[in-house]
Protein backbone atom coordinates (compact mmCIF):
# COMPACT_ATOMS: atom_id res chain seq x y z
CA UNK A 1 0.00 0.00 0.00
CA UNK A 2 1.74 3.19 -1.20
CA UNK A 3 2.15 6.00 1.31
CA UNK A 4 2.87 9.69 0.76
CA UNK A 5 3.89 12.04 3.56
CA UNK A 6 3.19 15.68 2.78
CA UNK A 7 4.46 18.40 5.12
CA UNK A 8 2.25 21.47 4.64
CA UNK A 9 4.12 24.66 5.45
CA UNK A 10 3.00 28.26 5.09
CA UNK A 11 4.82 31.45 5.95
CA UNK A 12 1.80 33.61 6.76
CA UNK A 13 0.76 31.95 10.00
CA UNK A 14 -1.69 34.09 11.97
CA UNK A 15 -0.22 33.23 15.36
CA UNK A 16 3.42 32.91 14.35
CA UNK A 17 4.42 34.36 10.95
CA UNK A 18 7.45 32.68 9.42
CA UNK A 19 7.20 29.73 11.80
CA UNK A 20 8.58 27.06 9.40
CA UNK A 21 11.87 28.98 9.15
CA UNK A 22 12.34 29.43 12.89
CA UNK A 23 15.61 27.84 14.04
CA UNK A 24 15.63 25.35 16.91
CA UNK A 25 18.88 24.54 18.69
CA UNK A 26 19.48 20.86 19.39
CA UNK A 27 21.47 19.11 22.08
CA UNK A 28 24.72 19.54 20.13
CA UNK A 29 24.24 23.32 19.86
CA UNK A 30 23.34 23.27 16.16
CA UNK A 31 20.45 25.49 15.06
CA UNK A 32 18.22 23.91 12.41
CA UNK A 33 14.99 25.27 10.94
CA UNK A 34 11.65 23.87 12.04
CA UNK A 35 10.83 22.75 8.50
CA UNK A 36 14.06 20.76 8.22
CA UNK A 37 13.47 19.09 11.58
CA UNK A 38 9.93 18.18 10.52
CA UNK A 39 11.27 16.79 7.22
CA UNK A 40 13.82 14.71 9.10
CA UNK A 41 11.05 13.35 11.31
CA UNK A 42 9.05 12.39 8.20
CA UNK A 43 12.04 10.73 6.55
CA UNK A 44 12.57 8.52 9.62
CA UNK A 45 9.15 6.87 9.19
CA UNK A 46 9.41 3.34 7.83
CA UNK A 47 7.30 2.08 4.93
CA UNK A 48 6.83 5.45 3.23
CA UNK A 49 7.20 5.82 -0.54
CA UNK A 50 7.61 9.60 -0.84
CA UNK A 51 8.08 12.65 1.40
CA UNK A 52 7.39 16.16 0.12
CA UNK A 53 7.14 19.67 1.53
CA UNK A 54 3.96 21.38 0.32
CA UNK A 55 4.11 25.17 0.37
CA UNK A 56 3.05 28.31 -1.47
CA UNK A 57 6.04 30.35 -0.32
CA UNK A 58 9.29 30.78 -2.27
CA UNK A 59 11.31 31.33 0.93
CA UNK A 60 10.20 28.00 2.38
CA UNK A 61 10.76 26.29 -0.99
CA UNK A 62 14.32 27.62 -1.23
CA UNK A 63 15.23 26.53 2.31
CA UNK A 64 13.61 23.10 1.88
CA UNK A 65 15.38 22.45 -1.40
CA UNK A 66 18.69 23.53 0.16
CA UNK A 67 18.59 20.59 2.58
CA UNK A 68 17.43 18.12 -0.06
CA UNK A 69 13.65 18.02 0.32
CA UNK A 70 11.33 17.54 -2.63
CA UNK A 71 8.95 20.50 -2.77
CA UNK A 72 5.45 20.68 -4.26
CA UNK A 73 4.22 24.22 -4.83
CA UNK A 74 0.57 24.70 -3.93
CA UNK A 75 -1.77 27.66 -4.26
CA UNK A 76 -2.13 30.49 -1.76
CA UNK A 77 -5.86 29.74 -1.54
CA UNK A 78 -5.34 26.62 0.59
CA UNK A 79 -7.06 27.35 3.88
CA UNK A 80 -5.30 24.73 6.00
CA UNK A 81 -2.91 21.79 5.89
CA UNK A 82 -5.53 19.28 4.78
CA UNK A 83 -6.43 21.39 1.74
CA UNK A 84 -2.73 21.79 0.96
CA UNK A 85 -2.21 18.02 1.18
CA UNK A 86 -5.17 17.50 -1.16
CA UNK A 87 -3.61 19.80 -3.72
CA UNK A 88 -0.14 18.28 -3.32
CA UNK A 89 -1.55 14.81 -3.91
CA UNK A 90 -3.27 16.08 -7.07
CA UNK A 91 -0.11 17.84 -8.32
CA UNK A 92 1.80 14.57 -7.91
CA UNK A 93 -0.81 12.80 -10.02
CA UNK A 94 -2.56 10.97 -7.19
CA UNK A 95 -2.30 7.22 -6.91
CA UNK A 96 -1.20 6.94 -3.29
CA UNK A 97 -3.36 4.73 -1.12
CA UNK A 98 -2.66 6.66 2.10
CA UNK A 99 -1.67 10.32 2.37
CA UNK A 100 -0.13 11.44 5.65
CA UNK A 101 -0.24 15.07 6.73
CA UNK A 102 2.75 15.64 9.03
CA UNK A 103 2.29 19.27 9.91
CA UNK A 104 5.44 21.33 9.88
CA UNK A 105 5.23 22.40 13.53
CA UNK A 106 5.82 18.99 15.12
CA UNK A 107 9.57 18.30 14.99
CA UNK A 108 9.43 16.00 18.02
CA UNK A 109 7.05 13.53 16.37
CA UNK A 110 8.63 10.05 16.78
CA UNK A 111 8.55 7.76 13.77
CA UNK A 112 6.45 5.18 15.59
CA UNK A 113 3.60 7.69 16.05
CA UNK A 114 3.23 7.85 12.26
CA UNK A 115 3.85 4.14 11.73
CA UNK A 116 1.16 3.25 14.29
CA UNK A 117 -1.17 5.79 12.67
CA UNK A 118 -0.77 4.22 9.23
CA UNK A 119 -1.32 0.73 10.68
CA UNK A 120 -4.42 1.95 12.54
CA UNK A 121 -6.01 3.37 9.39
CA UNK A 122 -5.23 0.21 7.43
CA UNK A 123 -7.00 -1.85 10.10
CA UNK A 124 -10.15 0.34 10.07
CA UNK A 125 -11.75 0.18 6.61
CA UNK A 126 -14.75 2.22 7.82
CA UNK A 127 -12.56 5.23 8.65
CA UNK A 128 -11.48 7.74 6.03
CA UNK A 129 -9.20 9.64 8.39
CA UNK A 130 -7.03 8.72 11.37
CA UNK A 131 -5.05 10.82 13.80
CA UNK A 132 -2.84 9.99 16.82
CA UNK A 133 -3.67 10.80 20.43
CA UNK A 134 -1.28 10.62 23.36
CA UNK A 135 -2.43 10.25 26.96
CA UNK A 136 -1.18 13.23 28.95
CA UNK A 137 0.85 12.71 32.08
CA UNK A 138 0.63 15.25 34.88
CA UNK A 139 3.38 17.46 33.49
CA UNK A 140 1.84 17.58 30.00
CA UNK A 141 -1.63 18.32 31.36
CA UNK A 142 -0.29 21.11 33.55
CA UNK A 143 1.47 22.63 30.53
CA UNK A 144 -1.82 22.64 28.62
CA UNK A 145 -3.67 24.19 31.56
CA UNK A 146 -0.93 26.79 31.98
CA UNK A 147 -1.26 27.85 28.34
CA UNK A 148 -4.99 28.35 28.76
CA UNK A 149 -4.50 30.20 32.05
CA UNK A 150 -2.31 32.70 30.22
CA UNK A 151 -4.63 32.94 27.20
CA UNK A 152 -2.23 31.13 24.89
CA UNK A 153 -3.61 28.77 22.27
CA UNK A 154 -1.49 25.71 22.90
CA UNK A 155 -2.03 22.03 22.23
CA UNK A 156 -5.29 20.40 21.19
CA UNK A 157 -7.09 17.74 23.21
CA UNK A 158 -9.32 14.91 21.98
CA UNK A 159 -12.19 12.84 23.34
CA UNK A 160 -13.28 9.63 21.66
CA UNK A 161 -15.75 6.77 21.99
CA UNK A 162 -15.05 3.16 22.99
CA UNK A 163 -14.38 2.25 19.34
CA UNK A 164 -11.85 5.11 19.22
CA UNK A 165 -13.99 7.18 16.84
CA UNK A 166 -13.48 10.86 17.63
CA UNK A 167 -16.24 12.63 19.53
CA UNK A 168 -14.60 16.05 19.67
CA UNK A 169 -11.34 17.98 19.43
CA UNK A 170 -10.76 21.26 21.24
CA UNK A 171 -8.16 23.87 22.01
CA UNK A 172 -9.66 23.91 25.46
CA UNK A 173 -8.60 21.16 27.84
CA UNK A 174 -11.24 18.44 27.65
CA UNK A 175 -12.56 16.50 29.42
CA UNK A 176 -12.72 18.63 32.53
CA UNK A 177 -11.14 17.05 35.58
CA UNK A 178 -11.13 18.51 39.09
CA UNK A 179 -8.32 16.19 40.17
CA UNK A 180 -4.76 17.44 40.12
CA UNK A 181 -1.94 15.38 38.65
CA UNK A 182 1.84 15.60 38.82
CA UNK A 183 4.90 14.25 37.07
CA UNK A 184 4.46 11.05 35.10
CA UNK A 185 1.06 10.25 36.62
CA UNK A 186 -1.42 9.30 33.86
CA UNK A 187 -4.45 11.54 33.37
CA UNK A 188 -7.79 11.15 31.53
CA UNK A 189 -6.82 13.87 29.05
CA UNK A 190 -5.47 13.01 25.59
CA UNK A 191 -3.19 15.37 23.67
CA UNK A 192 -4.01 15.37 19.97
CA UNK A 193 -0.87 14.86 17.91
CA UNK A 194 -1.07 17.03 14.79
CA UNK A 195 -0.66 14.29 12.22
CA UNK A 196 -3.36 12.87 9.93
CA UNK A 197 -3.59 9.87 7.62
CA UNK A 198 -6.26 10.02 4.91
CA UNK A 199 -7.74 7.67 2.40
CA UNK A 200 -7.74 9.46 -0.98
CA UNK A 201 -11.55 9.62 -1.27
CA UNK A 202 -11.93 11.37 2.08
CA UNK A 203 -9.07 13.74 1.25
CA UNK A 204 -10.51 14.60 -2.17
CA UNK A 205 -13.95 15.32 -0.70
CA UNK A 206 -12.64 17.71 1.96
CA UNK A 207 -12.14 20.94 -0.06
CA UNK A 208 -15.67 20.67 -1.42
CA UNK A 209 -17.21 21.05 2.02
CA UNK A 210 -17.61 24.52 3.51
CA UNK A 211 -15.98 25.10 6.87
CA UNK A 212 -18.61 24.42 9.51
CA UNK A 213 -19.29 26.37 12.70
CA UNK A 214 -17.20 24.10 14.95
CA UNK A 215 -14.18 24.26 12.65
CA UNK A 216 -14.47 28.03 12.51
CA UNK A 217 -14.84 28.39 16.28
CA UNK A 218 -12.00 26.05 17.22
CA UNK A 219 -9.76 26.64 14.20
CA UNK A 220 -9.30 22.87 13.90
CA UNK A 221 -9.40 21.46 10.38
CA UNK A 222 -10.24 17.88 11.39
CA UNK A 223 -13.65 18.98 12.66
CA UNK A 224 -14.77 19.48 9.04
CA UNK A 225 -14.72 15.71 8.55
CA UNK A 226 -16.84 15.19 11.65
CA UNK A 227 -19.28 17.95 10.70
CA UNK A 228 -19.79 16.07 7.43
CA UNK A 229 -20.39 12.69 9.08
CA UNK A 230 -17.00 11.22 8.24
CA UNK A 231 -15.49 8.99 10.91
CA UNK A 232 -12.19 10.17 12.33
CA UNK A 233 -10.29 7.37 14.04
CA UNK A 234 -8.17 8.24 17.09
CA UNK A 235 -5.12 5.98 17.28
CA UNK A 236 -3.59 5.92 20.75
CA UNK A 237 0.21 6.07 20.62
CA UNK A 238 2.83 5.58 23.31
CA UNK A 239 5.51 8.09 24.23
CA UNK A 240 8.07 5.38 25.14
CA UNK A 241 9.96 7.92 27.20
CA UNK A 242 9.93 10.62 24.53
CA UNK A 243 8.61 14.07 25.30
CA UNK A 244 6.26 15.59 22.77
CA UNK A 245 5.18 19.17 22.13
CA UNK A 246 4.20 21.24 19.09
CA UNK A 247 5.46 24.69 18.18
CA UNK A 248 2.32 26.83 18.35
CA UNK A 249 3.66 30.09 19.82
CA UNK A 250 7.04 31.81 20.19
CA UNK A 251 7.00 30.75 23.84
CA UNK A 252 7.19 27.12 22.72
CA UNK A 253 10.68 27.52 21.22
CA UNK A 254 12.62 27.34 24.52
CA UNK A 255 10.32 24.57 25.77
CA UNK A 256 11.03 22.42 22.70
CA UNK A 257 14.75 23.19 22.85
CA UNK A 258 14.80 22.09 26.51
CA UNK A 259 13.04 18.85 25.53
CA UNK A 260 15.56 18.20 22.74
CA UNK A 261 18.44 18.81 25.15
CA UNK A 262 16.94 16.47 27.75
CA UNK A 263 16.46 13.71 25.15
CA UNK A 264 19.85 14.29 23.50
CA UNK A 265 18.27 15.15 20.14
CA UNK A 266 20.53 17.06 17.74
Amino acid sequence: MSVLIAIPARYASTRYPGKPLVALTGANGTATTLIERSWRAACSVRGVDKVVVATDDDRIRDVAESFGAEVVMTSESCGNGTERCTEAHEVLGGGFEIVVNLQGDAPLTPHWFVEDLISGLRAAPDAGVATPVLRCDGDALNSLLNDRKHDRVGGTTAVFASDHSAMYFSKEVVPFTAQTYAGAEPTPVFHHVGVYAYRPDALAAYPGWPAGPLEQLEGLEQLRFMENDRKVLCVEVEAKGRQFWELNNPQDVPKIEEMMAAMGLD
